[in-house]
Parts: structure tokens; sequence; C-alpha cells
């Protein structure tokens, strides 16, 4: 009877098998996200060369700019440095919270402060946050040109950023209270 017994300990078990090859499956497909990664980083690319064509505009009408032109003119350029940031803030922290740690930067000199420190709830309110910055700048470019400016479209642009301003109070507030009732 051992024998028998013995016999049945040895027997393959398929499903436990496929259920591992599966989980495999799974735990590597994170690295499909590299892809979208590397893609973020071609765009900081584009996001560069647009911000050398602006910082170029702005530096060819300098000298003949009004005042609203000139503070139009930085806060394009501000505007790119930020989408920059946000671009950079999403690689790095998506990148190290979905597929693996950044090993490229061995001395903690190399690495940003924040990097390895920021989590999916903190990456969203980072990211919330930065889009009611590029909307504020947006808004205040267009009342800095409040002369040519359709009021129609100023009225949706106030609505839209007064939209994410609500949105990322409330989530910052729910995040807050998520994170209290944790502790």
């Amino acid at each position: 009877m051992s024998e028998h017994v013995n016999s049945q300990a040895h027997k393959p078990d398929h499903a436990g098998h496929l259920e591992v090859f599966v989980e495999k499956l799974i735990y590597r497909s994170r690295w499909i996200l590299a892809i979208f990664y590397l893609i973020l980083v071609a765009t900081l690319a584009l996001v560069a060369i647009k911000f050398l064509k602006e910082f170029a505009h702005f530096a060819m009408i300098f000298w003949n700019a009004s005042e609203a032109e000139f503070v139009t003119g930085v806060l394009e350029i501000v505007d790119k440095t930020l989408l920059g940031n946000l671009l950079i803030l999403i690689i790095f922290s998506g990148y190290e919270n979905f597929v693996s740690i950044i090993g490229a930067a061995k001395h903690s000199a190399d690495r940003p402060k924040w990097m390895g420190e920021v989590d999916f709830a903190g990456l969203k309110l980072k990211l919330i946050g930065s889009i009611v910055a590029l909307s504020g700048i947006n808004l205040l470019a267009a009342f800095l040109e409040i002369d040519t400016t359709n009021k129609e479209n100023l009225g949706w642009m106030v609505g839209i950023h007064l939209t994410f301003v609500v949105t990322g109070l409330i989530f910052a507030l729910s995040e807050k209270y998520m994170v209290h009732d944790h502790h």
C-alpha cells in the first residue's frame, strides 16, 4: 500500500505547473510596460525640441516684445519645463512602481531625492498638481493677452481649470483620509 501512496505523490501535477506558468507569465508581463516608458522618453525628446523652438522664438522677439508678450514667452518656456518634469516623474515613478528598480543611478548623488519614494498615490497627486499648474500657466497667458483672447474660450478655460483644481482637492483630501484611516 505504501508503494501506491508513493506513486500518487510522484505523479506530475499538471494543474500546478500550469498555475506556475501563468503566474510567471503574468509576473514577467510587466516588462511590456517598458515599451510605454521608452515612448515617453522619446516624447520627452520631442518636448525638448519644442522647448528649443519656443526659446528661439522668444529670443527673436525679446527686444521688441511688449510686457504681456514677454511674460507670455516666459510662461511658454516654463510650461514646457513643467511638462518635461512631469514626463520624468511619470517615467521614473511608473517604471520603478510597476516594472523594476532603476539601477543605473548607483550612487545616491546621482539619484533624484524623490526617486524610489513616490508611490502610485503620490504619483497621481503629483500628476494632478502638474496638470493644475500647466492649466494655470495657460490661463494666465490667456489673461495677459485678454484683448485678443476669445472670451467664450476664456470662459471654458476658467471652467476647465476650476474643474482640475476641485478634482485635485477632492483627490488630495481622499488620499489624506485614506492614509489617516490606515494609520
